[in-house]
């Protein structure tokens, strides 16, 4: 083991850049372990500032501002896949950046994580990189439609990307989606989405909790629900998937695999997020380690926890003017999270409630 592969000691400073609902529940999870958080975001009204005192309000391409963060903590981890590539660089030169710049490449690219997942012998659907409206004919033709045609970067909660039925669709797509390049992917009828959340620490130490079934509303989570309706064998298929995935990155935190289920039952992956997931926030109330916590254990290379779930629940994510409902919504099987954001707006993510039944005994 390397000096900078040890265990961190109680006491140690974990660097997190963002300061979102995510840094914040990184920084509460960290709190908890004995470890101390700095909070490196540009917004001055950032969430996580809230809940710990180390904080840097400074652009993430800013190298002087970078340099002195990086100097003040142990290790460096983040809540967002979207860090500049040369910030990701700059940082690892400095101290260990964990997950690493090379986990960011794969997961901010399109083009770059199917070809990693294919290169992986993994399932996903046919895709094609488009650099122009002749290569897009071209592979509409292959493809088929319907398809989907989507940038290669910066695109989530159903942005950027858009539906094609026919040519004329596509051509219209290819003027409106940018920057090119772009890439299309086969269209898929799937019976539901699922997600496996998966951790692995610096020591190669792996660990997956159930899959969790995910409903979207208006391209934004709605709700996520364990146990999911699939069979023993899909859910184990994509604990393997996911836990495939991480040894070939030689990933190290937490990270969110989302799946398609086909009427089959087999599986293909729609994405990866290197970094704690929304359609993770249910194992804050039942599993003995939540996601948070098993992401801070990762990246200071302790021992991961048990994954394991004590009971059956339903997260749902507040949206919104919906964060107004949390006092009515309270009885002795919820538990609410507010993200203690200043501002409610429509498509804002403002919180999450966990509702929880008792797990059923296998007779």
């Amino acid at each position: 083991m390397t000096q900078t592969d040890a265990p961190l000691p109680q006491g140690s400073i974990v660097g997190i850049l963002g300061g979102g609902q995510l840094g914040r529940m990184l920084a509460l999870a960290a709190s908890r372990l004995g470890l101390k958080s700095h909070i490196y975001c540009p917004d001055p009204d950032s969430p996580a500032f809230d809940v710990t005192p180390l904080k840097t309000v400074a652009d993430y391409e800013d190298p002087a501002a970078l340099a002195a963060f990086a100097a003040e903590v142990d290790v460096i981890t983040y809540e967002f896949e979207n860090v500049p590539a040369r910030t990701a660089e700059f940082l690892a030169d400095h101290k260990p950046l964990r997950p690493g710049a090379n986990a960011l490449a794969v997961a901010q690219d399109r083009l770059a994580e199917k070809a990693f997942l294919s290169i992986n012998r993994l399932p996903v659907a046919h895709f094609a990189a488009i650099t122009d409206l002749d290569r897009l004919e071209a592979e509409i033709e292959e493809i088929g439609t319907p398809a989907v045609l989507k940038t290669t970067r910066l695109g989530y909660d159903g942005k950027g990307q858009r539906i094609v039925d026919n040519m004329e669709d596509a051509a219209l797509a290819w003027e409106l989606l940018t920057p090119k390049p772009l890439v299309l992917e086969q269209f898929i009828p799937f019976e539901r989405e699922i997600s496996v959340i998966v951790a692995r620490n610096a020591a190669g130490q792996v660990a997956a909790y159930d899959p969790a079934e995910n409903v979207h509303r208006d391209h934004i989570l709605h709700t996520s629900t364990v146990p999911a309706a699939i069979t023993g064998k899909t859910a184990a298929k994509a604990l393997e998937i996911a836990t495939a995935i991480v040894e070939a990155l030689n990933y190290v935190g937490v990270m969110g695999v989302e799946f398609f289920v086909r009427d089959n039952g087999k599986l293909l992956v729609n994405e990866i997020a290197p970094r704690v997931h929304n359609s993770g926030h249910w194992t804050e109330a039942v599993c003995i380690t939540d996601q948070f916590e098993q992401h801070i254990r990762a990246v200071a290379n302790w021992p991961l926890g048990d994954p394991a779930r004590m009971a059956n629940v339903v997260m749902e994510n507040l949206i919104g003017d919906e964060i107004a409902a949390i006092p009515g919504q309270l009885d002795p099987t919820t538990r609410p999270h507010a993200y203690g954001k200043a501002e409610s707006r429509a498509g804002r993510k403002m919180g999450h409630i966990n509702r929880i039944t008792v797990k059923k005994r296998k007779k």
